[in-house]
């Protein structure tokens, strides 16, 4: 038999350190995304009051309550409620969709550097190209289909094996130019997972 299993069978799983948890990450995750609790109450509907005492712990956090809040943090809700540490090193990556794309979380999650698998369709013809600038450092490997990357002044089309790597600070912006979808793996260096800035203002008429 297994040696690993967290409890005998039939002896019920003690639920309460892994709610005690749920508040310290709601905060973490409202403060890492410089969120107010008014704001994240207009995003989510729940009331100001009621943020505040699932952040401090003196209200059970429930499914009605967490799955809005996992939709305004744009995580899966899992990462809102931690399972206990198996000791299992195997990363087991869940789907995220952002911007369009879907990303693969191939490292857990940290202050480090984060790896992602990234799909990305390509991009409608409409959609004009902005250059963005954040904090980091960023390493991009192209599996398949092809990426163009405006870094800077320099405009570049990269297939299948092409390398490239850059500071963040320098503005970006890449995108698929099609017609198939295209896969990246993608390293983030501290900071690099952070929001975009535009990298200069737009032009007001």
């Amino acid at each position: 038999m297994p040696h690993d299993h967290p409890a005998h069978p039939g002896q019920p799983f003690d639920l309460g350190p892994v709610l005690d948890a749920v508040g310290p990450r709601l905060r973490e995750l409202r403060l890492e995304r410089g969120t107010t609790l008014a704001q994240l109450s207009e995003a989510t509907g729940i009331s100001v009051s009621t943020l505040s005492r699932l952040e401090s712990g003196g209200r059970k956090p429930t499914l009605e309550l967490l799955l809005p809040l996992a939709r305004a943090h744009q995580v899966a809700l899992d990462e809102l409620v931690d399972a206990p540490d198996t000791g299992d090193p195997r990363v087991r990556p869940k789907p995220i969709q952002r911007y369009g794309m879907t990303l693969l979380p191939l490292t857990p999650r940290s202050e480090g550097l984060q790896a992602y698998k990234m799909i990305m369709p390509p991009n409608p013809p409409e959609r004009q190209p902005e250059q963005r600038t954040h904090e980091g450092y960023e390493w991009i490997y192209v599996l398949s289909g092809r990426i163009r990357l405006l870094l800077g002044p320099h405009d570049l089309l990269l297939g299948p094996g092409e390398v490239v790597e850059f500071d963040t600070r320098t503005p970006h912006w890449f995108g698929n130019p099609g017609p198939e979808p295209a896969e990246l793996l993608s390293l983030l260096g501290p900071q690099g997972e952070r929001m975009h800035v535009r990298a200069r203002p737009k032009q007001t008429t």
